[in-house]
């Protein structure tokens, strides 16, 4: 049996990133809830559950990335990374249950309006579209690499969008006295919730049960193995996420001279490595021996 292991990535630190981020909407979450209840504005509720929403993702996926750093221990042979895929799911399921609260009192808004401060709804969302925008720069650099810092730019950048529908909310209101508008924005904002949070549901959830990581094709990973000199055949191939930053992979390689080939090891951890980012290999050398067949061989045996 052969073996070749690349040391697991520590995440970028977005530490203070994720401070400022936090401490921003929070503050910004306060003034929503205060506003939106002084002008009876649902779509500022409604923003800021989103918001409040948001802040608990960052708190989320601020602790995730902590634990991610943790060393292995003989219990936990992987340290705590798979925790940054738990941040992700939890943090899009938390939102679309927000979004089923909002919707439901939206609802009930449309058949019994309230009236709504205007002037107040465009200057607290206003600040909004602010803080949002500056708190997205702030993840921009980690969005391509890192599910969670994906996550906190995607709702940041919608959560600026969003406050500017409210803002287009408010002087529509102020200048038609159309209260029903209030509620209309509120479900439109969670039309947008919904669609920016689906591909992160989406993503975290298949991580969560190791399912192939997006941009890694199992197809092309097992032609690239079998094309290396000296091997056979692949099998009992397997690829899952360590993390949301880090990738695994175990094969069984058939390599009919026997030779334990630590230069070959290298090579192909190398080549998993620069062409699919795949940071943690483990191969198993086999002959192929038919007196002895390897009982994981099947395609359909795990």
């Amino acid at each position: 049996m052969g073996g070749t292991h690349d040391h697991l990535q520590v995440p970028k630190d977005f530490g203070k990133a994720f401070a400022i981020g936090t401490a921003l909407n929070l503050a910004y979450v306060v003034v929503q809830v205060l506003s939106g209840v002084f002008a009876h504005s649902l779509a500022l509720l409604a923003d800021a559950g989103h918001n409040l929403g948001d802040v608990l993702g960052l708190l989320l996926a601020w602790g995730a990335t902590k634990l991610a750093k943790t060393r292995p221990t003989p219990y936990r042979t992987y340290g705590l990374r798979r925790s940054s895929i738990l941040a992700a799911l939890a943090n899009a399921a938390f939102l679309l249950i927000a979004v089923g609260g909002i919707t439901w009192e939206a609802i009930r808004r449309l058949r019994q309006p309230v009236g709504v401060a205007g002037s107040t709804v465009i200057w607290v969302a206003a600040i909004g579209v602010a803080l949002n925008t500056l708190t997205a720069m702030l993840f921009m650099s980690g969005r391509k690499g890192d599910l969670n810092i994906r996550g906190a730019f995607l709702h940041m950048a919608a959560d600026a969008a969003v406050s500017g529908g409210v803002v287009l909310a408010g002087i529509l209101i102020l200048f038609t006295h159309w209260v029903v508008l209030d509620p209309i924005a509120s479900l439109l904002i969670n039309a947008v919730i919904v669609w920016g949070t689906w591909s992160l549901l989406r993503d975290s959830l298949k991580m969560a049960l190791d399912a192939v990581p997006e941009g890694i094709d199992p197809i092309a990973v097992r032609e690239y193995l079998s094309t290396q000199h000296g091997i056979s055949a692949v099998h009992d191939l397997h690829i899952w996420p360590l993390s949301t930053t880090e990738t695994a992979l175990t094969v069984h390689i058939v390599k009919p001279d026997g030779i334990i080939d630590d230069s070959l090891l290298c090579r192909l951890k190398d080549g998993l490595h620069d062409r699919f980012h795949i940071a943690h290999v483990t191969v198993q050398l086999e002959r192929g021996d038919a007196a002895h067949p390897c009982e994981q061989e099947p395609e359909h045996v795990v």
